[in-house]
């Protein structure tokens, strides 16, 4: 051990706090918490021999550690979270979820709420609920809300007054807040509704729908119980569909975990009301740790981002300070939270549910990573390629007589789409009816940063700065789309960083059968004939581009087109525009504004909203 380690363990206090590995260059190996530091780190370096794998590897690469001082161990334990969301240590248990699974989103802020669907879960006061397996699962979810309560269906934020009530209201579908006076309570009462629903509480929502009907009546308002009868059948009716798991009624999550190998994947059922609603899987591909470590990271890393913590969390082995996490989870929920670890009883068949469902979704995963894995290895191989492509970038462009010339770049990384590394770029200089030009731009655009490493010019270069080299790059183009791709990388001293290739449609005229696939150097295509499953790839990676660029270039169109009808209306600048088109959305709905609406628009005046109410006639 270093001399310089051994002082700084001496020093160390017995008080609660965070410990942070590192190694030669200062980067975060691990993020640790501890109740006593002195204790705990010095354990690192007493017994290296005797630690398991992961402490093995750890202490291996670690050359130093840093410490901060907390003032209890629930302190240390928000800082350990916080500060693994900043690093993402090598060794410690990284929760990422390749996919935005969707949820619905209630908006408690507005008199009047909708439910709209969402990715992404914000802590905006919101209520959210799910997430749902699918988004063809959430729309189902939410069509059969539209047609049982008689919620908004519109999908702005706030409700947006109009003349004349909408097909929904006249259906009976919605109360039509829009156009009649109704009262915010009447209202929350609809909400309410839904919101039992949506938690699982089906059962007390029959009860309360029953006694609606019941009190019309009695009253003798037999359209109103009528109404009441079909929202009660309706309710029972998806009822009989979810399947109960429990006799108390509870809330609960149930984790599973299931490892094979460095891979491991735990797996979360949502039981709400003692009804089973769904599950949620999270793959991580590489972890070197523990059960019990990674079931406390896991617990620590998924609820502090969860919309909804249960009052019970069903676990399939032990995790560490379990009281701790207990207490931690309590004063996130604000009510008591248990963490059971359940032997027998119904309680255990859940836990071994969940197992047996995270072992299934590992196996599924493996299987796929790996014909992903051998897809990529015949990619390598049919083309000749120096490296396996792991990375790959495919370049588009689009314009329209020359006019809104934009470029995409679209990533994929082991196979998939890697939607968070799309780039989409906006033609600058080249001339529109270029392609060739507009291409070189878009390029040196995308690499220069990266030739600033090799010595050409100023700029970082690093992962972070989005900055990363691929293994392949794909140009959408024949020959002459290859050629400029060539020549910039050989102005960036790029061009034997990684591969080059270039997909060009077939041509029917000529004869040809299928697209090709040209590489620098080489005067005839690829021939993929034998090896179809190679060319679909491609040809995916390549709809995908044209997919994104096109998908860019209609949203440019379509601004210009809003901004060309406005700038033509006097008095009417950049900040007044940009004000209508976020207020309503779209110039159709600014066109159908009166000109009190417009007025009330911030930054507008009666005169200026007289103007556009007349100029848009």
């Amino acid at each position: 051990m270093k001399k310089e380690l051994e002082e700084k363990l001496a020093n160390l206090p017995s008080a609660p706090g965070v410990y942070l590995m590192k190694d030669v260059r200062g980067q975060v190996l691990y993020v640790g918490k501890a109740r006593d530091l002195k204790k705990r780190v010095s354990s690192y370096f007493s017994s290296t021999g005797q630690n398991d794998l992961k402490t093995n590897l750890l202490i291996e690469k670690t050359d130093h550690f840093d410490t901060i001082l907390t003032h209890t161990e629930k302190e240390a334990l928000i800082l350990e979270s916080n500060l693994i969301k900043r690093h993402h240590p090598r060794y410690n248990v990284i929760l990422k979820d390749d996919k935005r699974y969707p949820c619905l989103r209630l908006d408690m802020k507005s008199p009047y709420p909708n439910l709209t669907i969402a990715r992404k879960i914000k802590r905006d006061g919101a209520l959210y609920f799910g997430p749902y397996p699918s988004a063809g699962a959430v729309r189902e979810t939410l069509k059969w809300i539209h047609s049982t309560f008689k919620i908004r269906k519109c999908k702005s934020s706030t409700v947006r007054p109009r003349q004349r009530p909408c097909l929904n209201y006249q259906m009976g579908l919605c109360l039509g807040p829009c156009s009649r006076p109704i009262p915010p309570e009447i209202y929350q009462a609809v909400v309410e509704e839904v919101i039992m629903f949506l938690k699982g509480r089906a059962p007390e929502l029959i009860k309360n729908v029953k006694k609606q009907m019941e009190s019309a009546a009695a009253q003798e308002d037999f359209e109103a119980a009528a109404g009441h009868r079909d929202r009660l059948f309706a309710i029972e009716r998806t009822l009989e569909k979810q399947v109960a798991t429990t006799t108390d009624f509870k809330d609960r999550d149930v984790l599973g975990m299931a490892r094979q190998g460095s891979a491991a994947l735990m797996m979360v059922l949502f039981i709400r009301g003692g009804f089973l609603l769904g599950n949620r899987p999270f793959y991580l591909s590489e972890t070197v740790v523990s059960d019990a470590e990674m079931m406390t990271s896991f617990v620590k890393q998924y609820y502090k981002e969860a919309p909804f913590i249960p009052e019970e969390v069903l676990l399939p082995t032990p995790p560490e300070d379990q009281a701790l996490l207990e207490e931690w989870l309590s004063d996130l929920k604000a009510e008591r939270v248990r963490i059971l670890m359940p032997q027998r009883g119904e309680k255990a068949s859940l836990v071994r549910m969940a197992d047996q469902n995270a072992a299934k979704a590992l196996k599924e995963e493996l299987d796929a990573a790996a014909a992903k894995q051998a897809l990529l290895d015949r990619v390598q191989r049919r083309l000749a390629l120096e490296r396996r492509p792991e990375r790959i970038e495919c370049f588009d462009l689009s314009n329209i007589a020359g006019t809104e010339g934009v470029g995409s770049m679209v990533v994929f990384e082991r196979a998939r789409p890697a939607r968070a590394a799309y780039r989409k770029y906006r033609i600058k200089s080249a001339p529109g009816r270029d392609d060739y030009a507009m291409l070189s731009e878009v390029l040196a655009r995308r690499y220069k940063k990266v030739g600033a490493l090799r010595g050409v010019g100023p700029g970082p270069y690093g992962p972070e700065a989005g900055h990363r080299l691929p293994d392949l790059l794909m140009v959408d183009g024949g020959k002459g789309q290859l050629n400029v791709a060539v020549a910039v990388l050989k102005g960036l001293r790029l061009y034997s960083s990684f591969d080059l290739i270039g997909i060009a449609k077939k041509d029917p005229e000529r004869g040809e059968t299928e697209d090709k696939i040209y590489k620098p150097g080489r005067k005839n295509p690829v021939n993929l004939k034998k090896e179809p499953e190679v060319l679909l790839f491609l040809q995916r990676i390549r709809d995908e581009a044209h997919r994104s660029v096109i998908t860019y270039h209609r949203k440019r169109r379509l601004m210009t087109s809003r901004r060309s009808v406005l700038e033509e209306i006097p008095g009417i600048g950049e900040r007044r525009r940009t004000g209508l088109l976020k207020h309503f959305g779209s110039l159709k709905r600014i066109k159908a504004a009166s000109v009190e609406e417009l007025a009330a628009v911030p930054g507008m005046t009666r005169q200026a909203a007289k103007a556009v109410f007349e100029g848009l006639k």
